[in-house]
């Protein structure tokens, strides 16, 4: 009795109906990933520290960045709402 081709396929192909290869390559790409994701936040740590040192304030630093990542628009309604919070609180 000859094998047709899905019965021909190798253990390591495909197991359970599982294609072994491409998981095996979804796998090792998410890792490789997730090794360059560690290896930028070391890098940006080291920014953080580079800014600190160099006197910035590093909180300030971070809201700045929250705020350039918005829409203009967005970051113009805030600050009126704070403006506004802020009068409404005497300071």
């Amino acid at each position: 009795m000859a094998l047709d081709d899905t019965e021909a396929k190798s253990p390591q192909t495909e197991t359970g109906g599982i294609a072994a290869d491409r998981l095996r390559s979804i796998i090792e790409r998410i890792e490789r990933l997730e090794e360059e994701r560690k290896a930028l936040g070391s890098d940006i740590k080291d920014i953080y520290s580079e800014a600190k040192s160099a006197g910035f304030d590093v909180k300030i630093v971070r809201q700045l960045i929250r705020i350039r990542k918005q829409e203009p628009a967005e970051v113009e309604e805030q600050e009126t709402l704070l403006d506004i919070y802020r009068r409404a609180l005497g300071m």
